[in-house]
């Protein structure tokens, strides 16, 4: 199956001059949905990992059913505010902006292994904020997992030597 068939292009989104690459088709698609997910399932699947730590707020959208299907626990990082208890934050740049990221200080144990899966690399900046809640809680990154990679705006440079997997590349 090309999932690239289940991406919609929408020019000037969210600002002008930004091509957002929209993953609501293949969300709406029971089988590409399932499909992407197995193929994250498969490349993961006996590799010793502690969590998924899913990126806001489409990470949550593949995270969560590949936690299920790997029975591995999930985790959530969320923009500031969301969390409820103490939390550790890390603010990052944006293609278009900057952000904060946030997660529960408790939920990474020192010496987990955790795979970090958000739905889009563009240039990198959230989920380095990511891997660096993860490092700062004492876990290690052990692979970084995407649905769609922006070659162009070449993100695996502001990630560094960590292990990056890939569904879709543009």
């Amino acid at each position: 199956m090309n999932l690239k068939d289940f991406i919609r292009d929408i020019p000037d989104f969210p600002q002008p001059g930004i091509l957002f690459r929209d993953i609501t088709p293949l969300l709406r698609n029971a089988a590409a949905f399932n499909y992407a997910v197995d193929q994250l399932a498969e490349r993961y699947q006996g590799q010793p990992l502690d969590a998924i730590v899913a990126v806001e707020s489409r990470g949550f959208l593949f995270g969560a059913p590949l936690a299920c299907r790997m029975r591995t626990p999930l985790i959530t990082v969320r923009k500031p505010g969301k969390l409820p208890g103490a939390t550790i934050s890390v603010e990052y740049d944006l293609e278009y902006g900057s952000n904060v990221m946030e997660m529960h200080a408790s939920d990474v144990a020192a010496g987990d292994k955790v795979l970090l899966l958000d739905d889009l690399l563009a240039t990198g900046g959230t989920l380095a904020a990511a891997a660096k809640l993860v490092e700062q809680a004492g876990g290690q990154v052990a692979s970084i997992a995407l649905v769609i990679e922006l070659e162009a705006l070449a993100g695996r440079q502001a990630l560094g030597d960590y292990d990056i997997f890939s569904l879709i590349q543009y």
